[in-house]
């Protein structure tokens, strides 16, 4: 069509008229949304609009205030953002308070790094204080990316574990479980990080490669009990932490397993009998031949000399000896290993830890005192050399527990400590897991397992920035003193002024009046100088939050964190609210993977593969980011890339663009009076909406399963397949061409109406901010201030047509059919557009009778310009199909002249002396 003709029926053709604009432009467009939300009050709309429905709690899992967010906090809190946008478009109350954890070393290693802090030298509120205001410096920022991201909550009113309210509901839960017994102090092996200098509980470790040392040594034996001489015979014993050698107090033996007096040399070696090839290995393969055979259990008593210091070591017997390695004969020390201690009680060893908590050597380690324990490695085995005990030196690369905060290795050290008995509440625990819905299942045994198997909870933490330990010990009999009424005093104390008083002021300015020992009645009192393990602020949140605000409710509804926190905040949540009310704290448990690159490698910055998410939103924008949460499926690990973020950012044009169509077709319609019936609509319009309503049951049925790569699937699939490739190409004609009050282009925009609105309601937990966009331009007179308020799309029953579905099934097979020979005529160049084309039709008995009925239709599904339907096979070159028996085809060049506003060719095109250059139809709905 020639310029100067478009120009002259631009005002008939009824062409997309919408402002929506073409392009994201996301990175700007997103700012001013944002800023809209903010002015009208976004949550507190959505909060009122659903007030009275039924709850729906999902509880925050707090991330660390520490630092800017990453692709992981990006992750999970979309993921939040998405349940509840979904729960509350969907019939629930669903507010969502966003949380921070402010306490613990995260915090405080930050803080002395940022600061240039000394926590030795400053004075501990004054070290508070600093820790406070950098925690909430990040509070700060993370709450405004978090909503740069389009989450939706309470930023106004989040919980911060620091706030004085929540520390005093920290306390009492605390005081319950003292009150039930479950909470007690005990000397015995923890992990420690010597560079943290504190305590750490199992979810603080990480597991890391380690170089070790890897050496076996020997012990003379001096006392023999009449089965072993006490000239050269030896117990070898193989470890790979020659610094815990100064702690030996024994080598322990499995009762049953047998070991062989082995003669080498001029020396005897006792070790296992199925570890024996392998010793002889580590030796070199010398000479060697069995003097005698034990059993474990005869040798128990035996005593041996300690390889370097003037003291004994007993042979004892131990279940948890094991043929992996070594040589059956354990090196113990019970100061610094829990297997080692738990044996050790037995035999009534003490429990000797001669480690700082800096971790190096005290005194008790004689001329190794002031090393640091992995110095002293290569120093303890000199001396065994030089004392000729040191059999065989090597090294191994192993797995070894690192500190989660600073990442170096940890260490088992005996101290004295606070523990949560897990012992008290195990079965309970257990019970409580089975009634809670884990997503995905295996989540379930995951959590079983590590509750089952887990040691008593280390809660005493050897720092200031916390919450503390509130319990007060009598200055005469050293009685510990923790009851309601210190509590209950404590808890008003910290209300008012925080956890800071607890260092502020003298422990008898902190005890409530005339209290008095229950031991000695003393009234002299000293206070815990520890803090609680962060864990157990974590995981009094459910009490604190759920419970303290009127808009919440305990348990509830859904946690959604890492997998990692199956030994996390999921079970120190659990710990807390079984010990305390004997349930979970949670109705479902859902869980996401870890981010890995394309090629599956964990992100990290020494690969260089990270994802700054600040970054991708300020290139492409949050909405993106969301897609990308949306099309992963996030229950195993989730990759990310640049090449995976510019996929869906094709994928979101391809959403987007669909939109801006079926948006573009509704400039001149007005639902309130321009809506026609069903029972009127043309035949296709009732398909798309038989397709549409398919969509809206799925997508709903995917949202409920939390399975929202598969919503972001089938929408996807919808709008490039269903809408784009057939149903708007199909129909283009009619609502470009059509008489603009024409029943059959009314019957369009109705269709296309509903369309637009069900998608943008099922995308707007998912694209935030491009649904509120394209929200005001939908043509509602009456419509809600926000798309978050505007519901959810009604699934009517009456679409889902089997029929219409069989019927179309049939006819898009066809359209697929004549698609192919279309594309060869357009190849030979018989035809440029399908428009240009004919088709002939060649039927059998049952495909004309289905195609009959239609012939008039099937030009415009086809998109062709005619098509004459005719019984038979055909003549001369057809085109067939052995998918479509019973049907061939051939294309020609349409009859007649292209006319210049449909570009349909028609025989009746030039017969109107008014419109030359139009078909007969179009000079009709011109006039």
């Amino acid at each position: 069509m020639s310029k100067e003709v478009q120009n002259k029926y631009n005002d008939t053709l009824n062409l997309p008229q919408t402002e929506f604009p073409m392009r994201g432009n996301l990175p700007q467009r997103e700012p001013e949304i944002l800023q809209k939300w903010e002015e009208m009050k976004l949550y507190e709309i959505v909060q009122k609009a659903t007030a009275g429905k039924p709850k729906f709690i999902l509880h925050d899992g707090p991330p660390y205030a520490n630092g800017n967010i990453h692709l992981g906090h990006t992750l999970n809190k979309v993921l939040k953002d998405i349940i509840v946008k979904y729960r509350s478009q969907n019939g629930y109350d669903a507010p969502y308070v966003p949380g921070w954890d402010t306490h613990g070393l995260p915090i405080e290693q930050q803080a002395i790094k940022a600061m240039g802090l000394n926590r030795h030298a400053t004075d501990p509120v004054e070290f508070r204080r600093h820790c406070r205001e950098y925690a909430l410096k990040y509070v700060g920022i993370q709450r405004e990316q978090f909503k740069r991201l389009g989450v939706r909550g309470d930023w106004e009113n989040p919980y911060v574990t620091l706030n004085p309210e929540f520390e005093a509901v920290q306390i009492g839960v605390f005081g319950d479980m003292a009150k039930k017994g479950y909470i007690y102090k005990g000397l015995k092996p923890v992990y420690w990080c010597p560079h943290c200098e504190t305590a750490l509980a199992e979810a603080e470790i990480e597991y890391g490669e380690k170089k070790s040392a890897s050496i076996y040594v020997k012990f003379p034996v001096i006392q023999g009990n009449g089965l072993l001489g006490q000239d050269d015979t030896y117990f070898v014993i193989w470890t790979t932490t020659p610094w815990t050698l100064p702690a030996n107090l024994a080598v322990c033996v499995h009762p049953e397993l047998d070991y062989n007096l082995l003669v080498v040399g001029q020396e005897r070696y006792i070790v296992a009998k199925e570890l024996q090839e392998n010793f002889l290995e580590v030796l070199g393969k010398p000479e060697a031949y069995v003097e005698e055979t034990f059993k474990g259990e005869e040798l128990e008593g035996i005593i041996c000399s300690h390889p370097f210091f003037d003291r004994q070591s007993v042979v004892i017997l131990g279940e948890h000896v094991t043929t992996e390695q070594g040589t059956g004969c354990v090196h113990t020390a019970p100061g610094h290993g829990v297997e080692d201690f738990e044996v050790g009680k037995k035999y009534n060893l003490p429990v000797l830890s001669p480690v700082d908590n800096t971790g190096k050597f005290t005194k008790e380690a004689g001329k190794f005192a002031g090393m640091f324990i992995e110095d002293a490695n290569k120093a303890i085995t000199a001396e065994l050399k030089e004392q000729d005990k040191l059999l065989s030196l090597g090294f191994i690369k192993h797995q070894y527990p690192h500190c989660w905060r600073c990442k170096n290795p940890v260490m088992f050290r005996a101290t004295e400590q606070w523990f949560a008995s897990i012992d008290g509440f195990r079965e309970a625990a257990l019970k409580a897991i089975e009634e809670v819905k884990w997503i995905p299942a295996w989540g379930e045994e995951r959590i079983h397992n590590m509750v089952a198997d887990r040691g008593d909870w280390c809660i005493s933490r050897q720092r200031t920035w916390g919450v503390p330990i509130p319990i007060f010990y009598c200055k005469e009999c050293n009685k510990e003193i923790i009851n309601d009424a210190t509590i209950s005093h404590l808890q008003e104390l910290f209300k008012e002024h925080g956890a800071d008083v607890w260092w502020a002021r003298e422990a008898k300015d902190l005890i409530p009046e005339g209290l008095a020992c229950p031991e000695c009645g003393a009234k002299e009192f000293r206070k815990e100088t520890d803090i609680m393990d962060v864990w157990f602020d974590s995981g009094s949140s459910h009490f604190a939050v759920l419970e303290t605000r009127p808009d919440l409710v305990w348990p509830a509804d859904l946690y959604l964190e890492g997998s990692d926190q199956h030994r996390g905040w999921f079970n120190s949540s659990l710990s807390t609210s079984v010990a305390v009310r004997g349930v979970a704290p949670y109705k479902a448990v859902l869980t996401h993977g870890f981010l890995v690159d394309e090629q599956g490698r964990k992100m990290s910055k020494s690969l260089g593969n990270g994802i700054d998410p600040l970054e991708v939103i300020e290139q492409m924008g949050a909405d993106i980011l969301r897609l990308w949460v949306a099309s992963a499926d996030y229950r195993s690990d989730v990759a990310a890339s640049p090449n995976i973020l510019k996929q869906i950012a094709e994928a979101y044009r391809k959403i987007r663009n669909t939109c801006r169509y079926l948006l573009g077709n509704l400039y001149d319609f007005e639902p309130e009076k321009d809506a026609i019936p069903y029972e009127k609509m043309v035949d296709i319009d009732k398909w798309a909406l038989f397709k549409l309503h398919k969509l809206i049951k799925r997508v709903t049925e995917a949202y409920e399963n939390y399975e929202f790569h598969t919503v972001y699937h089938s929408i996807h699939n919808f709008c490039a397949v269903d809408m784009s490739a057939i149903y708007l190409d199909i129909i283009k004609d009619r609502v470009y061409t059509a008489k603009a009050q024409s029943m059959e282009r009314r019957s369009a925009q109705t269709v296309i109406f509903e369309i637009i609105t069900a998608l943008v309601k099922m995308l707007t937990p998912i694209l935030a901010f491009t649904t509120e966009e394209i929200w005001q331009y939908l043509p509602y007179k009456n419509k809600a201030e926000t798309v978050q308020i505007a519901g959810w799309p009604e699934l009517k029953a009456e679409y889902i047509d089997s029929d219409l579905e069989a019927k179309w099934d049939k006819i898009l097979e066809v359209r697929d059919f004549v698609a192919k020979p279309l594309e060869e005529a357009r190849r030979a160049k018989l035809i440029g557009h399908s428009l240009d084309a004919q088709v002939n039709l060649y039927a059998n008995e049952e495909w004309y009778q289905f195609l009959e009925p239609l012939k008039e239709d099937l030009a415009t599904i086809f998109i062709t310009s005619g098509v004459v339907l005719h019984k038979g096979d055909g003549t001369g070159e057809v085109y067939t199909s052995e998918d479509l028996p019973g049907l061939a085809a051939k294309v020609e060049k349409a009859p007649g002249v292209k006319c210049e506003r449909c570009w349909i060719y028609s025989e009746t095109t030039g017969q109107d002396a008014e419109h030359p250059g139009l078909c007969k139809r179009c000079a009709d709905v011109l006039r």
